[in-house]
């Protein structure tokens, strides 16, 4: 069982598959660390041994932010854009697209699920 970051790696996937299961490592940001361990890429988390997890792990805490100090970083990016009361903030603070979405009918996933309002009935003829 390959631990890295304190995330387990699936055993049965590639190295290149299973790095990104790292929050803050991506498919490029994979590649390069198996590059500068000097490992395959197609190589099962499985068949790796601890000198070459070791390995992995040494150059993913020296080189990246990941985990809990990226999760908290990006919190605290957020926090600071509510605090100072940025355009960006204020979407953030009500939940709403930061980057000017279009959201009269979409937007469905940020804004959650839709609250019917009263009163919107169609009048009769």
């Amino acid at each position: 069982m390959a631990r890295i970051a304190g995330v387990d790696l699936p055993r049965d996937k590639s190295l290149l598959y299973s790095l990104p299961h790292i929050y803050g490592i991506g498919r490029k940001n994979a590649l390069e660390v198996i590059e500068k361990a000097g490992l395959d890429p197609r190589k099962k988390v499985r068949d790796l041994d601890d000198h070459e997890i070791s390995q992995l792990r040494e150059i993913i805490d020296r080189d990246y932010t990941v985990e809990g100090d990226l999760r908290r970083e990006v919190n605290s990016n957020i926090r600071r854009l509510i605090e100072i009361g940025s355009y960006r903030g204020l979407r953030h603070r009500r939940g709403l697209p930061t980057r000017g979405q279009n959201t009269r009918s979409n937007a469905r996933s940020r804004k959650g699920i839709r609250k019917t309002v009263a009163g919107k009935k169609k009048a009769k003829k």
